[in-house]
């Protein structure tokens, strides 16, 4: 499964170190695969977080993790408000 997170921020404040240490912490999690971050090329306000999970309950349980927590706070606060979790659709063929 992959988790998509929004974050609107001013387009003079960098959030590169802050998402460095939040996927730092995330990668420890067990059932983390990878994640990767960036900004939008129309909305320099506007960035993405897209992480993978082997799992729902891997993505809850890691998210709960203390250490998760305190290193996602500086970025959480910059989350916009929709959901974000998603299940990899089924190959069809």
């Amino acid at each position: 499964m992959f988790a998509v997170t929004r974050l609107r921020a001013p387009a003079n404040e960098d959030l590169t170190t802050a998402v460095g240490e939040l996927l730092a912490a995330l990668a420890a999690r067990p059932g983390f695969v990878d994640g990767e971050f960036g900004r939008s090329t129309e909305d320099g306000d506007l960035w993405a977080l897209v992480t993978r999970w082997d799992g729902v309950g891997s993505y809850r349980r890691g998210l709960s993790a203390a250490e998760v927590k305190i290193a996602g706070a500086p970025v959480w606060v910059h989350a916009v408000d929709e959901p974000g979790v998603y299940v990899a659709a089924e190959d069809p063929a």
